[in-house]
């Protein structure tokens, strides 16, 4: 069966970066940290988060 990505329960503002981190099998901690550092260097954080917000669905019931 094909691992698949969603959005955290665990959420903080949309779960996105929990979702990855439980993708990823990382802490979300992690996730959370390169998501600020892209967010306050390049900008394309914040984009992205939006982005992932919308296209990545929820986790089933």
């Amino acid at each position: 069966m094909a691992k698949r990505i969603y959005r955290s329960s665990d959420r903080k503002i949309g779960g996105v970066c929990g979702g990855i981190a439980e993708y990823l099998n990382v802490d979300p901690t992690i996730i959370r940290l390169i998501w600020v550092i892209l967010a306050l260097v390049y900008g394309t954080g914040v984009l992205a988060y939006i982005i992932g917000w919308f296209i990545i669905p929820d986790v089933p019931s």
